[in-house]
């Protein structure tokens, strides 16, 4: 690579490099919060590079683009994993973490996702999604002293090993009927007679598996409740969000690419779109435990947002990326607020016990309650807006039935939003007391918080970013 692909590729080089520093400085000053905020520091940095410079080179060796879109991921990324480390320093010392490691391993995460949400052609798509998620085996199972922790980091990596299959095999397939890497020219070469090439089309059918898997569609989603209770509350906030989306942004603009040839695999995706709606709804109802249930719920929110991706165009794609955003904010305030419940020996997960958290931590249980009510879409929060906006275009392409059924599985969904909060509020109190909250979670939640309702009052200013950044 030349100086002018390396200065394109910059804030994609302050993490990996940085990530360097900080797992090679970590063996040698073990100072967990100092390499934690050093940590967050370079995803800051890299977030404002990725927002204030221009990279010289539209697109680097053929695989990454350095467009408006591909900047834009970047920063909602690293800012995802920098608020992933503020809040994970009372977490790490509770359980002893290696600061450097875990730090270091979350801006590696980040790196792969910009890289993912930018790649042009499939080697690029191929080596972002297998560095981030190579790095989520590891985060998953970090917590070495909880068993469940190690089971779920064995499952996820029981299952993304057969996903990777399924991505290359897919690539390989796409290649040999196009003879090409790149997307532009692979799905241009894709197209037949209105419609796909045969080994094309087989070869998107293995790249929808994959990508099911990755994003927790309907029938790919069965690891998903078991790798979020597991896995420490932080790494479940980021798998819930950041890795999704880097996976949804990076399908945004190859199926677009495909232009109306992309009707059989849209046909599919109809379908995925309505089991992964009922299938994540009705699986959360009978939960009682917290991630689980934001697990399932996640589920159901791909469902959405996978609408959002058949409509296409510029209607679809802006009311996918805003929604992501919203949800991802309520989503990860969520898994922040258990992340502060978090004990040493134990997190709070289960309804039992958090049975009068509200009374006791009126503030952090005041704030979950906001991200469920947000997640629910309840007016005047951000995720009214986006699920309106998702539903209000799915009425005006004609996918009818798609925006009914995602009404009725939204109005389903207050149930299990709402029982958790009648848990914590309005049921005798508990002498379940537990840690007060540390400055550096309350800053994180109240900005969540602050986020989603105001996106939900005046959504315009993300509105008009997402529109413009649109590829």
């Amino acid at each position: 690579m030349n100086l002018l692909e390396l200065q394109s590729l910059l804030p994609q080089l302050i993490l990996a490099l940085g990530a360097t520093a900080v797992l090679m400085g970590g063996a040698w000053l073990e100072n967990r919060r100092f390499w934690l905020l050093c940590g967050m520091l370079l995803a800051l940095v890299a977030a404002l590079c990725a927002a204030l410079y221009e990279p010289p080179l539209l697109e680097v060796a053929g695989m990454y683009s350095t467009s408006l879109y591909a900047r834009f991921c970047t920063v909602v990324w690293s800012l995802t994993i920098a608020a992933t480390l503020l809040i994970s320093c009372r977490y790490a010392d509770l359980h002893c973490f290696g600061g450097g490691e875990y730090a270091a391993l979350l801006l590696f995460a980040a790196a792969g996702m910009s890289l993912l949400s930018a790649a042009s052609s499939f080697v690029g798509l191929f080596i972002g999604l297998e560095a981030f998620t190579l790095v989520l085996y590891i985060l998953i199972a970090f917590n070495r002293t909880d068993n469940r922790g190690a089971e779920a980091g064995l499952k996820y990596l029981v299952f993304g090993a057969v996903a990777t299959g399924f991505l290359a095999f897919g690539i390989a397939l796409i290649y040999t009927a196009t003879g090409s890497f790149h997307f532009a020219e692979a799905l241009a070469g894709l197209q037949l007679d209105g419609g796909l090439r045969p080994l094309g089309l087989a070869g998107w059918a293995m790249l929808l598996v994959a990508i099911g898997f990755k994003i927790s569609l309907v029938p790919f989603h069965l690891w998903t409740p078991d790798v979020y209770q597991g896995a420490p509350a932080p790494i479940s906030g980021v798998m819930a969000t950041a890795a999704k989306g880097a996976v949804l942004t990076a399908f945004l603009p190859l199926l677009a690419g495909l232009g109306d040839a992309a009707g059989e695999i849209k046909s599919v995706l109809w379908l995925l779109a309505i089991l992964t709606m009922l299938g994540g709804t009705f699986a959360a109802l009978p939960q009682t435990n917290l991630k689980r249930m934001l697990a399932y719920s996640s589920v159901a929110h791909m469902g959405y947002m996978l609408v959002a991706l058949l409509i296409g165009g510029e209607v679809g794609g802006q009311a996918l990326l805003f929604y992501l955003v919203v949800y991802s904010l309520a989503t990860f305030g969520a898994f922040g607020v258990i992340t502060s419940w978090a004990l040493a020996d134990e997190e709070i997960q289960e309804y039992a016990e958090i049975r009068g958290l509200g009374y006791l931590h009126p503030r952090r249980s005041s704030a979950l309650a906001a991200f469920l009510f947000s997640l629910a879409g309840i007016p005047p929060l951000a995720g009214f807006f986006g699920k309106f906006g998702i539903f209000h275009a799915a009425l005006r392409s004609g996918y009818t039935e798609l925006a009914v059924i995602g009404v009725l599985t939204s109005l389903i969904s207050l149930y299990y939003y709402l029982r958790p909060i009648i848990v914590l509020f309005m049921q005798d109190r508990s002498a379940y007391q537990l840690r007060s909250g540390c400055r550096e979670e309350f800053i994180l939640l109240g900005s969540c918080f602050a986020a989603i309702l105001l996106f939900g009052v005046y959504p315009g200013p993300l509105l008009e970013l997402v529109a413009l950044v649109l590829p």
